[in-house]
């Protein structure tokens, strides 16, 4: 640093001395002598005349950076007519007059008064005037001139960033492009060396150059490697002075990063994988995993696998994980451990993108061998077919056998099977299958036409682990047999004109009739149709067979009334094709009715004819006085009825048991103190005894077995009821039904006594009930109840 500002001062000194000896000629040379007669306007726009002395001023130097104790001298003003007797004076105006640039008006000596920067401002342009000191009469026409900042190196070159970044594919060529760098410098390029750039390399050598007039770096080597090294860091320099000594410079730093090509092939890193699998496993589980190292990165480090060789090639597959890259192994078929218990495959990956520049390096693919081991598994049945299609016989018996399915244990062990119905397909049971040997089996008749096929799915499970289970489909065709009887198709009816011709009077059938058979078509059509024998000989239709599941219905005469018989039921054989042959008969109506003189048919009503005959007049009144007469003797008889009265109390010597029930017992009366207490209902008076019933008279007196009757403070409902029950069921003189059962008691010490009304018809009583007749009609009934009993008499 100290050198450098040393360098300066001496470049100051000798830029100083020169312009000072390029002042006095230039000033020589700059004043320019003018004639009279010459013209020139002045700044009050009035036209002065130039004298033959020289006042016009082109420009001054002034060297920039100047650090001295003492102003800088400029240059100076001289006009031709001063004669140094102070008369004239020197005014300076214009940019940085006063400031910057200072004055001395009697000599004209001009200085400068600050440092200037060639860099903030290359040039002061001022206005030079020459006055009468006195009256300040301009002398000189204001004359215009520059000041010219002299440029000095004082500016380093600076790059345009701070830093570079920049890319080049590896194993490129040297000379290479890699990036341009440039710099600028401040100082003035028109003069001297100071802004003259020069680039060198400082660091990144020697992998890499740079042009020392354009700052392009190049590749410095062949063959680099980013594999081997990524990322470089140079340092580039800008010098100015032409790169000579003392020349100020500046530096940048350039990160310079090899991309990747693809010039590596991949390589798995061992020669066999060992993978194994289970039987048990399904196509498309994974086995294992396989990698091939691709140094190179992106599309160029992708790698793609394929299985080209192996015993293995139709049962294991390999898909590549572009996530990992990784080959997996997959299963494509299910393997069998006891068929064989080993594979071997050759697995190749290779790259997707090959660069046919470096395809001299290649193959760009690598080899490996897969061995994969079978593991054993407790599998399950595996049934001999995969489906099973069986017959059997419409209404065959119960326990005709279908078919047999047959299982076997794939394994070693080879463990026994039990085979069984999935009932969920058998929902109406109609097979059964023996656990054993899979003999299926049906269990009652089965009939065609309702379902022709049966689906059913037995399972086959391993005794010993019933977990282990297989699943087949059965499909039963059920044969035909001809057990159905062809009937008409559908429910014909024929239709013949009467006339009084006694031959037909058209050839055409009355009808045409076809069969339908629920059999299959091999005990189906085709259709035999005919009388039966005994009317072979009808004398008025006949059938004729057309050979075409068809026949027709023909009349043999004439001559049909409606009068004499206005429909014929004429029965039809019809005899199907089966083995034996079925046949049943069928019967057709045939109506006679009117027709027009077309043969259209007009009406096939008898009555017509019945209605046209008439009623006469005497007839129709005969009957509706009969009909009156009838309803006459209705309303009289409902009339009678409803006049009539009935006795509504039976005497005591008819039997009412059916519709009157005694109840004597009607609660326990004041003593009933204790809720739900079963001594109440039982009547004290009978607990020693026998209570003879009150509505009919016994025979011969009853003995209660002893031991059946309850305690007198029992409350044990069920043996009281049971008692009553035995009782019921052991007397003679009681009713055949046990539902009527007298409870006489009214609680013991009750001063109200009995207050049922049922029991007092029956009784001898001195109460008087035909005030009741006197209560108006809602107490009719009772008083027709509980009047006297003279009254009863009358009625019956």
């Amino acid at each position: 640093m100290k050198e450098n500002y040393c360098l300066q001062a001496a470049l100051v000194c000798l830029s100083m001395l020169y312009h000072s000896q390029a002042f006095a000629l230039e000033r020589r040379s700059h004043l320019r002598p003018s004639f009279h007669g010459h013209h020139e306007k002045g700044k009050e726009g009035q036209v002065l005349q130039r004298s033959k002395r020289g006042w016009v001023w082109n420009q001054f130097f002034v060297i920039e950076e100047y650090t001295g104790p003492d102003p800088v001298l400029v240059g100076r003003l001289h006009s031709d007519i001063d004669s140094g007797d102070g008369n004239i004076k020197y005014i300076l105006s214009g940019e940085g007059a006063g400031t910057i640039f200072v004055i001395d008006d009697k000599s004209g000596n001009i200085h400068a008064t600050k440092t200037l920067d060639r860099e903030e401002r290359a040039q002061y342009t001022l206005m030079a005037q020459a006055v009468d000191r006195d009256t300040n009469r301009p002398l000189e026409p204001p004359s215009e001139f520059i000041v010219k900042v002299q440029d000095i190196n004082d500016n380093p070159p600076e790059f345009l960033h701070e830093t570079y970044h920049a890319n080049v594919p590896e194993r490129s060529n040297v000379g290479t492009s890699v990036i341009q760098v440039t710099a600028s410098d401040a100082d003035d390029p028109t003069y001297g060396n100071s802004a003259k750039l020069v680039y060198s390399i400082l660091e990144g050598q020697p992998y890499f150059s740079v042009e020392a007039q354009t700052g392009i770096i190049r590749t410095a080597l062949p063959n680099m490697d980013r594999e081997a090294k990524e990322e470089y860091h140079v340092v580039i320099q800008a010098k100015d002075m032409g790169g000579h000594m003392g020349g100020l410079s500046g530096t940048t730093k350039v990160t310079i990063t090899l991309t990747d090509v693809n010039d590596n092939p991949p390589k798995f890193p061992q020669s066999v994988y060992q993978m194994s699998v289970s039987e048990a496993a399904v196509p498309g589980e994974e086995v294992g995993r396989v990698k091939a190292k691709d140094p190179d990165i992106g599309e160029n480090g992708l790698v793609t696998y394929n299985i080209v060789d192996g015993d293995g090639m139709e049962l294991f597959e390999i898909t590549t994980d572009y996530e990992t890259q990784d080959g997996v192994v997959k299963l494509k078929k299910p393997v069998d451990f006891e068929t064989k218990r080993a594979y071997s495959l050759k697995v190749e990956a290779a790259n997707v993108h090959i660069d046919p520049k470096f395809i001299s390096n290649g193959p760009f693919k690598d080899t490996v061998t897969v061995k994969i081991a079978v593991e054993d598994a407790d599998e399950p049945p595996m049934f001999l077919a995969p489906s099973y299609i069986h017959e059997v016989q419409e209404n065959a018996a119960a326990g005709t056998v279908v078919g047999r399915v047959h299982a076997k244990d794939p394994d070693a062990a080879n463990s026994p099977i039990r085979y069984s119905i999935d009932r969920h397909t058998d929902l109406d049971r109609f097979f059964t299958i023996n656990p054993e040997d899979g003999f299926i089996k049906t269990t009652k008749p089965l009939d065609r036409e309702e379902t022709a096929w049966l689906n059913i799915s037995v399972f086959a499970a391993e005794i010993h682990n019933r977990h282990q289970e297989a699943k087949v489909p059965v499909a039963i065709r059920v044969l035909d047999v001809n057990d159905n009887a062809p009937k008409f198709a559908a429910p014909y009816e024929g239709f013949i004109c009467e006339s009084d011709h006694p031959k037909p009077l058209s050839n055409q059938p009355i009808v045409t009739v076809s069969a339908d058979d629920q059999d299959d078509t091999a005990n189906g059509p085709r259709f035999i149709f005919s009388l039966p024998p005994e009317i072979i000989h009808n004398p008025n239709f006949t059938v004729r067979d057309n050979r075409d599941n068809t026949a027709g219905v023909y009349a043999r005469r004439g001559g049909f009334s409606r009068q004499k018989q206005d429909f014929y039921l004429l029965p039809i054989v019809i005899s199907d094709g089966g083995i034996p042959p079925m046949s049943s008969t069928n019967t057709l109506t045939i109506k006679v009715c009117g027709c027009d003189v077309n043969g259209a048919l007009l009406s096939c009503n008898a009555e017509a004819y019945i209605l046209n005959a008439g009623l006469s007049t005497g007839a129709l009144i005969a009957i509706l006085a009969c009909i009156v007469i009838l309803l006459v003797i209705v309303v009289l008889f409902v009339t009678l009825r409803r006049q009539k009265k009935e006795p509504l109390i039976v005497f005591e010597e008819e039997d009412v048991r059916e519709n009157i029930i005694t109840y004597d017992d009607e609660g326990g009366g004041e003593e009933d103190t204790e809720a739900f207490d079963i001594a109440t209902l039982q009547n004290p008076d009978g607990i020693n005894g026998f209570i003879p019933r009150k509505d009919i008279k016994p025979e011969y007196q009853y003995m209660p077995r002893p031991g059946l009757r309850p305690a007198p403070n029992s409350v044990d409902v069920d043996d009281f009821i049971n008692t009553r029950i035995q009782e019921a069921d052991n007397d003679p003189t009681a009713p055949p039904y046990d539902s009527i059962q007298i409870y006489g008691y009214e609680g013991r010490g009750s001063v109200a006594g009995s207050l049922s009304s049922l029991e007092s018809a029956t009784t001898d009583s001195d109460l008087d009930y035909d005030y009741l007749q006197n209560w108006g009609p809602r107490f009719k009934k009772l008083a027709d109840l509980y009047g006297s009993k003279d009254t009863f008499d009358d009625d019956s």
